[in-house]
């Protein structure tokens, strides 16, 4: 383990972290992360629900008064991949599929006439992509995707961050963006305009609020040997550690209910019923099913043993025996909980939901294709669904108190990737993603919704598909 310096141990408590922390983490590059023991895919016959009427719709409706939600939307990410085909050219020279699509349809675009009104005559390929994403131009490429301009209307332009801001009128005008800290401005600019004129437009009322991912959950990098990774300076290089740290953000929010969807997953107004609905439906089962659990702890004398072990087995994702005790029991319903929305996986790259096997135990979780072993990344081809980041989170106890988020992580799920800095290789670390790791020790339930729920613009022709055309 190496030794640090005076300077480095106060770098690192300026950071907000303490050496330990800082050994245990050189410790994990060293020994890695161990790969999820997967038991099976989640399947419509195993582990995932299809709702095929309005009951949790109608219910949600009838009791969304009752309580407070809050949208949480990772939107702190720049938009720096959605570009990377564009890069590319600019760097090479050489046409790729994508910059070609994006010229041969590029009067289909919302950020078009923005663009136009800075294009020189007889602009070339070249400088038209240059003044897209770069900081001479639009320099779409380096702001964030929630302040790139999505969808094109009759009467106006809307970013990605306002087709949030209109999306929520009709299930919970409280909003809470995760922001970069170098992009707050352009956030809150957009906001000062955007708020009152959809206030007025729709006759309500908005909460919305910022949050910057916590520097004290950043993680240090390291050499391809596993000893610190040193600037020019000789002072340490401290990371963000992925959207797991984000876990932070989402536990101080003081509300009832949780509703977490990604900023780039959005479609325009014609596009949106499905997603409107299946908001209602995940947000109405978590009311539910919290509500019986609550009824189970209150007051378990009413209920015979079975009876809650046969609850827990078919809707929160876990399977315990029937020779459980009630202590066991207990602990097991006093958990946060989420209802996950599930796509049908149509050949998009990543996880999804399987059943993995823990200490004798399986359960429901949400596991990305680098959490999976390089010999058994073929169980990838037994699942149907792809997740669709789009989750409904009970965040309160029996007791109406707040969970602390941050005690049901599995800091066993991280990752480990390999990247660089000026040129220099280096190892990085992340945290548990939001929704794998740090939530692995939630009572679980995955609902199938549907492919038009699932909207999202990873790359910048992503903007051309149906959910994001105006019709």
């Amino acid at each position: 383990m190496p030794d640090f310096s005076p300077a480095d141990t106060e770098q690192i408590q300026k950071h907000g972290l303490n050496i330990n922390t800082i050994k245990q983490q050189i410790q994990d590059f060293k020994t890695g992360f161990p790969y999820a023991n997967i038991a099976s895919a989640a399947t419509s016959k195993n582990g995932i629900k299809s709702v095929q009427d309005d009951k949790y719709e109608k219910y949600f409706d009838a009791n969304r008064s009752r309580y407070k939600i809050v949208n949480f939307v990772p939107a702190s990410g720049a938009a720096t991949r959605m570009f990377k085909d564009l890069f590319e050219f600019l760097s090479s020279g050489t046409m790729n599929q994508t910059t070609q699509t994006v010229l041969d349809n590029l009067t289909k675009f919302a950020f078009y006439p923005d663009l136009c009104k800075i294009l020189p005559n007889n602009a070339t390929p070249h400088d038209i992509i240059k003044l897209l994403i770069t900081e001479g131009g639009l320099n779409y490429g380096n702001l964030p995707k929630a302040l790139l301009k999505f969808h094109t209307y009759s009467d106006s332009v809307r970013t990605a961050l306002e087709e949030h801001l209109v999306e929520n009128v009709h299930f919970s005008p409280n909003i809470h963006f995760t922001v970069s800290p170098e992009h707050i401005s352009g956030f809150n600019a957009v906001l000062k305009n955007a708020i009152p004129n959809y206030e007025d437009k729709f006759n309500t009322k908005y909460d919305v609020s910022l949050s910057c991912q916590k520097p004290e959950t950043d993680t240090i990098a390291v050499n391809p040997d596993n000893t610190p990774f040193r600037n020019a300076d000789n002072t340490l290089l401290f990371r963000p550690a992925g959207h797991g740290a984000l876990i932070e953000n989402l536990n101080d929010i003081n509300t009832d209910f949780i509703f977490i969807k990604n900023i780039d997953n959005i479609c325009n107004d014609s596009n949106r019923h499905d997603t409107l609905r299946f908001k209602k439906i995940l947000t109405g089962m978590a009311m539910q099913i919290q509500q019986q659990i609550f009824d189970y702890i209150a007051v378990p004398e009413k209920f015979q043993q079975s009876e809650i072990i046969n609850f827990i087995n078919n809707n929160l994702g876990i399977k315990i025996s029937d020779t459980a005790t009630k202590n066991e029991i207990s602990c097991i319903l006093n958990r946060p909980l989420r209802v996950c929305g599930m796509v049908k996986n149509i050949g998009a790259p990543g996880g999804g939901p399987f059943w993995v096997r823990d200490a004798g135990t399986e359960t429901l979780q949400i596991v990305e294709q680098a959490q999976i072993a390089p010999d058994n990344q073929q169980v990838l081809s037994t699942g149907e669904y792809f997740n669709s980041v789009f989750i409904a989170c009970a965040v309160r106890n029996w007791h109406g108190e707040k969970f602390d988020l941050t005690k049901y992580v599995d800091p066993r799920t991280g990752f480990i990737a390999e990247k660089s800095k000026d040129g220099r290789p280096l190892r990085a670390m992340e945290r548990p993603g939001l929704w794998n790791g740090a939530m692995a020790n939630w009572n679980t339930v995955f609902v199938e919704t549907p492919l038009t729920t699932f909207n999202p613009a990873k790359i910048i022709t992503d903007l051309l598909k149906t959910g994001h055309k105006t019709k």
